[in-house]
């Protein structure tokens, strides 16, 4: 295929490199123009699949630097592929700021589907899916966390939650703290070798963390109060 004058929000794998679609890679291949949260990330699925297209740094903390040169270039009629360092862009990743610049130029901009932690560990935690809300990653502030659970926890919605591994036994505290020892999900490791959903109440869940650090991000769910 050959890319439109567009920018193209592709998503990328959350860990298994083979999980891209075939649309991804030849978007990847065809567009002008890569922009990527880490570009040496980036460069490990672009080399397994071949494709030379040419790279550039993208953080929504440096847009103002970059955003005129890339709009421009839009505007000019290149074709440009944001990509995050995992899974979709903009979701708790970069890109929201240049998606509005290009909005805003009148620019097309084109979603191409694909991974997602939050959906991936929802489709398996067995917790309801009919309704569920993404909070991305809490605040540091242990109030401001409690307000976000209570006020979230009355929804009539399964909670999404992402959580750093030094911070996922406070996590389980806070959710006994402010909902009660709920149900809970939580999935690490997704689509790679050592992929692990555990579900559990809270205070099982609490009860079972090792004292070995884990790598990377955790996804925790939270059921809602009765289903």
């Amino acid at each position: 295929m050959e890319a439109q004058n567009a920018l193209y929000i592709v998503a990328s794998p959350i860990g298994n490199l083979a999980d891209i679609s075939y649309r991804a890679t030849e978007v990847l291949r065809s567009v002008n123009w890569i922009v990527s949260e880490d570009t040496r990330q980036t460069k490990k699925l672009l080399d397994r699949y071949s494709i030379t297209t040419p790279l550039k740094s993208y953080r929504d903390q440096i847009h103002f630097k970059i955003a005129d040169e890339l709009i421009n270039k839009l505007k000019a009629g290149a074709s440009i592929a944001l990509v995050s360092d995992s899974g979709t862009p903009l979701i708790s990743d970069p890109g929201y700021k240049l998606v509005r610049s290009a909005v805003a130029a009148g620019i097309k901009v084109v979603p191409i589907p694909g991974p997602s932690a939050v959906i991936s560990a929802l489709s398996a935690s067995g917790l309801p899916t009919d309704k569920f809300s993404f909070l991305g990653f809490l605040p540091k502030s242990s109030g401001q966390r409690l307000k976000l659970l209570k006020g979230y926890g009355a929804l009539d919605s399964t909670l999404v939650v992402y959580e750093s591994p030094n911070r996922l036994a406070r996590l389980l505290e806070e959710i006994m703290a402010a909902l009660g020892d709920r149900e809970v999900c939580v999935a690490s490791e997704m689509t790679k070798l050592f992929e692990s959903l555990k579900v559990g109440k809270a205070s099982q869940l609490l009860a079972g963390i090792g004292t070995k650090r884990q790598r990377g991000e955790y996804t925790v769910l939270i059921a809602k109060m009765v289903y």
